[in-house]
């Protein structure tokens, strides 16, 4: 990257990261009209709309729109506290 010195070893990877330093949003929502920087922002945001929510518990029938938001639904199951308390 000629502003910032970072390197990429995709040219498509360099051409998501200047988008940090154009602000350009590539990715307009047709339903509503917001933009978005990134894709995955511009898919979970479609999600929004149509109610998708493709990432499923396998120990309950909850589902969730991220695999983010699964991925800190299964420690209800698991009891586990990742984080703690410095």
């Amino acid at each position: 990257c000629a502003t910032c010195g970072k390197a990429f070893k995709r040219s498509s990877l360099l051409q998501a990261h200047l988008r940090v330093h154009t602000g350009l949003r590539a990715f307009r929502c047709a339903q509503c009209g917001l933009t978005f920087k990134w894709a995955s922002h511009y898919q979970y945001h479609l999600r929004q709309h149509s109610g998708e929510r493709p990432y499923t518990c396998p120990a309950c029938p909850k589902a969730f729109k991220n695999s983010s938001s699964l991925r800190r639904h299964r420690h209800t199951h698991t009891g586990e506290r990742p984080h703690t308390c410095g």
